[in-house]
């Protein structure tokens, strides 16, 4: 098991450093940094006296060398725009993205993995060909489509929800929560639906294919032989081989619901990182790019090493293979 965590560890790190080397490369070659700084009209001395202090006169290598060690210590320049550190920038609309990802993530799961069985076990009647349908239209549409009609009926029509914002917070530590107040989990529901409507569609279909499949398996056969119920063969035993392909995309869709949180947030005006990317855009903040960039690509990383060792421990079988593999 060690081996394989080993093995995991130095895969992740290298794609961190290919992730990093694609952030400097923004940093340092899209635009120029003692432009943006200084504007045009700076003079020759000022120009050489912030490359040598920004040290963008040193060779490449020792440039990357620098953004990597700074990164480690969470510093990732001043922003253009605001002449904030960057850092702070991301610490205040963190807590708003992730809050947003974690509860759109718990409905795609939740709804998927329950649909998913119902259509699966009801198959061949009405109301699951009917649940497959709707799935098919959601799945079809747009996000920021989905968001302006749920904009239109909730918050428009009827009058129930926020259209925009995230409401009253509360601040606990240094962590900024809307989960806490009326208001903030009014804001957050249809953003949250939004988001996860597609990834619950995907979850849906993928756990009732991997159900059907799983359905005709002799030892579900065997099950039945033995007289067990039929609900304690669909959750015990169908659901639990369907968990590994469910683990696998549930996980990579957590890290997709981070990294394209910004239509959504977009739509909703939501103060996260996503809007807070959007903006960089817009002005040309290339430390604030750069840093978001950093920031997506290390949770897609780190995403993805949980899931594998989640796949490690839900399958035996793929962990033999795996130590075969490294011996």
């Amino acid at each position: 098991m060690l081996v394989i965590l080993a093995r995991r560890l130095a895969q992740a790190v290298l794609v961190l450093l290919l992730v990093a080397l694609i952030s400097f490369a923004i940093f340092r070659f899209v635009g120029s940094p003692v432009d943006n700084i200084l504007g045009q009209e700076a003079t020759v001395e000022d120009r050489n006296n912030l490359i040598e202090r920004m040290g963008l006169d040193d060779p490449i290598a020792v440039q990357y060398a620098r953004f990597v060690w700074k990164a480690l210590h969470f510093d990732f320049g001043i922003s253009y725009r605001t002449a904030e550190p960057v850092a702070d920038l991301i610490a205040s609309r963190l807590p708003a993205t992730l809050e947003l990802a974690f509860i759109s993530a718990l409905l795609a799961m939740i709804a998927g993995i329950f649909l998913g069985i119902f259509t699966a076990i009801n198959r061949g009647r009405f109301v699951a060909g009917l649940v497959m349908t709707t799935s098919l239209v959601w799945v079809s549409l747009p996000t920021f489509l989905i968001g302006v009609l749920l904009i239109w009926l909730f918050a428009v029509e009827l009058g129930w929800l926020p259209s925009f914002g995230r409401g009253d917070t509360v601040r606990i530590g240094f962590w900024e929560t809307g989960l806490l107040t009326v208001s903030g989990l009014k804001s957050l529901i249809l953003p949250a639906i939004t988001l996860g409507l597609y990834q619950m569609t995907l979850i849906m279909r993928l756990v009732r294919s991997e159900m059907l499949e799983v359905m005709r398996q002799d030892f579900i056969k065997f099950a039945r032989a033995r007289g067990l119920p039929e609900r304690m063969i669909h959750m015990r035993h169908a659901l639990r081989n369907t968990l590994v392909p469910v683990t696998t995309v549930a996980g990579l869709q957590l890290g997709s619901i981070v990294a394209f949180a910004i239509i959504t947030e977009t739509v909703f005006q939501w103060p996260g990182v996503g809007l807070m990317f959007i903006n960089a855009v817009y002005f040309v903040d290339i430390p604030v790019m750069s840093a978001y960039l950093l920031l997506v690509g290390t949770l897609f990383v780190l995403i993805n090493l949980i899931v594998d060792l989640l796949y490690l421990a839900i399958d035996p079988r793929i962990r033999d293979r795996n130590l075969r593999g490294a011996s």
